[in-house]
């Protein structure tokens, strides 16, 4: 609630009674522990009832407070702003004069509501504190979407736009990226996307078609194409978002985009590609709201989780988390950082770019256009003090020994690889041109990981799978003899597809004095994976067998990632 008005928050509760600088202190430390928002932390701690905070933020922006909503606001009302315009603001009417119109808004502290609705409405603006679950049930339900409204619109402009790039000049393709029907067309996709959960949205010209396509729960889902001749105009709107150079189109570009979705900024992360039918575009969705940087919300395994905890207490060594993109190893990072993110921990990242931002550590994005790369990052940090140190990708060999300096200086680095399982981490790292014994003396831990759809709960379904299906789990009959199965159905709350969110899978190699002896002597990874096999560690195949018999994830989707 309200996590990006932290700082005006911590304004209001200095004035509120029975808060003093000490008890402030405490509510900061958790909040920034906890990574839940600063109010939250304050209703928690029992300093203050929901209903006095929304009466404290009420006065300290001077608006009124309302208590009870109306169940529903009247049609001819709500048509004062469209369905997209209320969602992108998150706003309801409440009443409306020939001179003004007062909304119920589901973030209050953001100022463009008035600013921006001033303006479109030629009437004065006026804002009700209300409690946000209560605005966003009423949103849902005054302009609920049929799924109908992106397909009409669609309808409505596809004949508009026969265009393609070569024939436009920057200020046509300008023009063209600012026309009411785009902004409108691409503001209710990303909504879509947001309300749907999805990761990325993918923008994708081909010869006769252009596609659509979300990405929920690491699964591919395509919304209805739209017309083709839609695609120049889109993608030059999510350029122009961007700040991108809207007339290039011969090389891939990267760029950001903040903007309020439900009433809640949402950052994108965006990548273009030159393909030979137009520019591909995918969108990251950087939603803070749908992710807990919290270590207990991550699945680990007790004995994973403690592990963790005690690595980044240490007062040195490296520990490094591998997978493929899109693994989770970031999120597992930024737990792990919270863990430790105290006033008396210096903390510095060199991300390419900032994801996440968290209040209490330093995070610098890396910038290869003016030389600012993870090696010099890192070589600076040094000359900062820091206690704790996160790289966010080990790619070549003078960052793998800036990492260990740091490492041998009394410093602990965290940092990521692209490999497919723990044990190879030393592998990719003696590629890179690392020294073993410089390994062994710096790397103490690796996690491996995966992501894996989670079985909807509302749909869990208990079968017997085939001896076929079984028998591609290559494990023993006898261990799995009395374990149950279980799939999901498909229900609403899933939309039919059996799954709702993610899990992780692990794998975690200690890196002992066993293991150090093979990393001397340039063991290959078979070796070493053997080794920790034998010292307990748990493969991702195993780990996935857990998932399966605890009911959170198919057999289906472990023989899929493992």
């Amino acid at each position: 609630m309200f996590e990006d008005h932290n700082d005006s928050i911590y304004e209001i509760l200095k004035k509120a009674p029975g808060v003093d600088a000490t008890v402030l202190s405490d509510l900061n430390e958790s909040f920034i522990q906890t990574g839940k928002s600063l109010a939250n932390c304050a209703i928690d701690a029992d300093l203050v009832t929901k209903e006095e905070m929304f009466e404290m933020i009420a006065d300290y922006l001077d608006y009124d407070y309302e208590t009870e909503l109306p169940e529903s606001i009247h049609s001819e009302m709500a048509k004062i702003l469209s369905p997209a315009i209320a969602l992108m603001y998150g706003v309801v009417p409440e009443a409306v004069t020939k001179t003004s119109v007062t909304f119920y808004a589901l973030d209050p502290f953001n100022g463009c509501i008035v600013d921006d609705l001033t303006f479109k409405l030629k009437k004065d603006i006026i804002v009700k504190v209300a409690d946000p679950e209560k605005v966003e049930k009423l949103l849902d339900a005054t302009y609920e979407d049929d799924g109908s409204t992106v397909g009409e619109l669609m309808g409505e402009i596809g004949g508009a736009f026969n265009v393609k790039d070569k024939d436009l000049s920057d200020s046509e393709l300008s023009d063209l990226a600012n026309q009411t029907p785009i902004v409108r067309f691409v503001n209710l996709v990303l909504q879509q996307a947001i309300k749907d959960k999805a990761s990325d949205v993918h923008f994708e010209p081909y010869e006769d078609q252009f596609r659509i396509r979300y990405r929920i729960d690491g699964a591919l889902y395509e919304m209805a194409p739209p017309p083709q001749n839609l695609a120049v105009p889109v993608i030059s709107r999510i350029k122009v978002l961007s700040n991108m150079n809207i007339s290039e189109n011969r090389v891939p570009q990267d760029g950001r985009i903040k903007m309020s979705i439900a009433g809640r900024p949402v950052d994108l992360r965006v990548s273009t590609l030159p393909t030979a039918y137009g520019e591909s575009v995918v969108l990251r969705v950087l939603d803070k709201s749908v992710v807990n940087l919290d270590l207990e919300a991550l699945s680990l395994p007790d004995d994973i989780l403690q592990t963790i905890r005690e690595l980044v207490a240490r007062p040195n060594g490296i520990f490094v988390v591998t997978g493929p993109t899109g693994s989770g190893k970031t999120t597992t990072l930024y737990s792990a950082l919270r863990e430790v993110n105290k006033v008396k921990t210096k903390i510095l990242t060199a991300e390419d770019p900032v994801e996440y931002e968290i209040d209490g550590i330093m995070q610098v994005a890396v910038n290869h256009q003016v030389g600012l790369d993870f090696a010099s990052a890192l070589r600076s940090f040094l000359r900062q003090d820091p206690d704790k140190i996160m790289v966010g990708e080990i790619r070549d060999i003078e960052t793998a020994q800036i990492a260990v300096q740091a490492s041998l200086t009394g410093h602990v680095v965290l940092s990521t690889l692209h490999t497919n399982d723990a044990p190879g981490a030393v592998t990719r790292l003696i590629d890179m041109g690392l020294e073993p014994f410089l390994i062994s003396a710096s790397l103490e831990a690796v996690l491996a990981q995966r992501l894996v759809r989670r079985i909807c709960k509302n749909c869990l379904t208990a079968y017997e799978p085939t001896q076929d299906v079984k028998d591609m789990l290559d494990v023993d009959p006898l261990e799995i003899a009395d374990k149950n199965f279980y799939y999901g159905e498909g229900c609403e709350q899933c939309s039919k597809t059996g799954y709702k969110g993610r899990i992780g899978l692990f794998e975690m190699v200690m890196v002992s004095d066993a293991i150090r002896d093979l990393i001397n002597n340039r063991a290959p990874t078979l070796q070493i994976r053997q080794k920790a096999l034998e010292q307990g560690m748990r493969g991702l195949r195993d780990d996935g067998l857990r998932a399966i018999f605890d009911g959170n994830t198919t057999i289906e989707e472990v023989l899929k990632y493992t």
